[in-house]
């Protein structure tokens, strides 16, 4: 996992978080995967934990009311100086995500790590070994 001293890679909106909870109660282990921004743009795709392999070079983030969330290594490293916000806004969800066909769906947004946190940042531990 990777993290600054203090600040966490990833976050979640309250919005967020009860839409996990909804989901989590169809699907209990659940995970999210930043998309690398192909088919669903740039969305946190949220999959059943078993219906999805996280890959050797997937980075985990961190965790947002208890689900893990990777992002791959190569798109970490364009954005290993940005603290990710799960959010919810209203439409269709990615067609393979769990938050598609509930009229709602997760956004990701962004803020920069400034001054000291953005020197903090270490390098990622992929998920091999983990």
């Amino acid at each position: 996992m990777t993290e600054t001293i203090g600040e966490p890679r990833v976050l979640a909106s309250d919005a967020a978080i009860e839409l996990i909870r909804e989901i989590r109660a169809d699907h209990p282990k659940i995970l999210f995967h930043q998309s690398g921004g192909c088919c669903d743009g740039s969305s946190p795709m949220c999959y059943p934990a078993d219906d999805y392999i996280v890959g050797d070079n997937d980075v985990k983030l961190g965790e947002i009311d208890g689900v893990p969330v990777y992002i791959s290594a190569s798109q970490y490293e364009v954005w290993k100086h940005t603290q990710l916000i799960i959010d919810v806004v209203p439409g269709r969800g990615g067609m393979f995500s769990l938050d598609n066909g509930r009229e709602k769906r997760f956004l990701t947004r962004s803020r920069l790590f400034g001054g000291g946190e953005a020197c903090a940042v270490p390098q990622p531990k992929t998920n091999a070994g983990s």
